[in-house]
């Protein structure tokens, strides 16, 4: 067993995982999103995309490309957030919610997609 995969695989899962947990719940409704969980979703993608630059391979450049469009979208949203709390005079209402998990749902696809190529990634090492 490879533990630098299995690492490697821990933080893609972990990543959309924390996105996924952040993203479902009522578009709406500030109650069913935790600002903590969207600092870890962003976190965990951030290390996910450094353990993603030592790959040199095709399949690697597109996990690479898929964590950069996920970090991009989960900053998107906490800054979002950060202004919807911080400065906006409305606070975090409904519309200001829908706006950051809606940026959330974009960097869930990518993790998505992360998780998909990890796995035929996986399928294909082992017929090979």
């Amino acid at each position: 067993m490879n533990l630098e995969k299995v690492v490697f695989g821990f933080f893609v899962v972990l990543a959309a995982t924390l996105n996924f947990g952040f993203f479902i719940g009522d578009i709406d409704n500030p109650d069913l999103h935790n600002p903590y969980e969207l600092f870890a979703a962003v976190v965990v993608n951030l290390i996910a995309t450094v353990l993603k630059f030592g790959d040199r391979t095709q399949i690697g450049a597109v996990h690479l490309a898929t964590s950069l469009v996920a970090d991009l979208q989960l900053i998107a949203a906490s800054l979002f957030y950060g202004y919807a709390i911080y400065v906006s005079s409305a606070g975090l209402t409904a519309s200001w919610t829908a706006s950051v998990v809606s940026l959330s749902a974009g960097a869930l696809l990518a993790n998505v997609v992360s998780v998909v190529l990890l796995v035929v990634e996986t399928v294909s090492f082992h017929r090979g």
